[in-house]
């Protein structure tokens, strides 16, 4: 099972092995955990939409046509994303004011730590879309090919907004070291 694709894996989901998808969950889970909980910085709500995701590819297991499958399920996790977003956008501004609020009391031993918190807080600052990119590309390894093809967009256009996003990034956590 280990030698198998994960196009396979999921073809063989499709029709009706479903003790498969246990080995997409083993293989993924993680990996999805972590990028909505880069992306809202709650691990709770975290684990409830990584839930979420695998419950939407068994409810939905009949659509997947072989196509890249680590680009199909960011697809269905960024869906997801967008929709908790949305209903709670409110909320979300108050809970990344407590985060950076919190963050600036807690006192870190290391240096280190101190500047991942700075990075974390500066990433919260971004617009969605570009903290997005940025979560997926650099912190969850995914190529630009398929990061055009999970938010439609062309390769040239992901590196553009990457190269904006990160110039952004940048300007903001220097800007609030200096003040």
């Amino acid at each position: 099972m280990k030698n198998l694709t994960d196009e396979e894996i999921m073809l063989q989901v499709a029709d009706g092995d479903l003790n498969k998808l246990s080995i997409i969950f083993d293989r993924y889970h993680i990996r999805i955990y972590n990028f909505f909980n880069k992306m809202i910085q709650d691990s709770v709500v975290s684990e409830d939409l990584t839930q979420e995701v695998f419950v939407k590819i068994l409810k939905y297991r009949d659509s997947y046509k072989n196509r890249n499958f680590a680009s199909w399920i960011f697809t269905i996790a960024r869906n997801i994303f967008s929709s908790y977003y949305q209903k709670s956008k409110k909320e979300r501004t108050h809970l990344i004011d407590e985060d950076i609020v919190r963050s600036k009391n807690e006192v870190s031993i290391e240096k280190n730590n101190e500047a991942i918190e700075h990075l974390q807080r500066a990433l919260l600052k971004l617009s969605v879309s570009d903290r997005e990119l940025i979560v997926m590309h650099r912190l969850q390894e995914i190529k630009y090919e398929q990061i055009a093809e999970i938010t439609g967009n062309s390769v040239g256009a992901i590196k553009v907004k990457m190269h904006r996003a990160l110039k952004k990034l940048k300007s903001i956590y220097f800007q609030s070291i200096e003040n």
